[in-house]
């Protein structure tokens, strides 16, 4: 089952205790969209969805175990849904143009980027694009974590 439950500030700890860090918001896109400019790593055609993702079309309204469905085009698993995921930095305002790994906000304060959508979302809200924010100390069923290993 993918990590879930778990605040900004435990998902953290637990990458550094796996001798890793959280993605940035950037890595993790990068990551999510495995070299494709898509709406999805496997291509724009949303019936193709369920073979990739669990989202609220056909999770039963639950985590699943993490790597049932078929990975991106590196390998990576369950990028779209299952369970939205943290990201490093906080969210940032795009500006037009070309940016090479751009970073958020890093106060203390500010809210914190998750990417991928969940088990209980359309499938709207688990393109690679797709992103939104929480206060670091919030927790969900629906929130969890990835590990960028160093």
């Amino acid at each position: 089952q993918p990590v879930v439950g778990v605040s900004w500030y435990e998902a953290m700890a637990f990458c550094k205790c796996a001798g890793g860090e959280l993605p940035t918001e950037a890595q993790w896109e990068y990551a999510c969209r495995a070299g494709t400019k898509t709406k999805y790593s496997f291509g724009n055609d949303v019936t193709m969805l369920a073979e990739y993702a669990w989202y609220g079309s056909n999770s039963e309204k639950q985590t699943h175990p993490v790597g049932l469905k078929k990975p991106n085009p590196w390998g990576l698993h369950d990028m779209h849904g299952n369970a939205w995921e943290w990201c490093f930095d906080g969210l940032r305002k795009y500006k037009s143009g070309s940016i090479t790994d751009p970073l958020g906000s890093t106060k203390a304060s500010a809210g914190r980027v998750i990417r991928g959508g969940s088990w209980g979302d359309s499938a709207r809200f688990v393109r690679a694009a797709y992103r939104y924010g929480y206060h670091p100390g919030y927790r969900s069923g629906i929130l969890g974590c990835r590990c960028r290993v160093q």
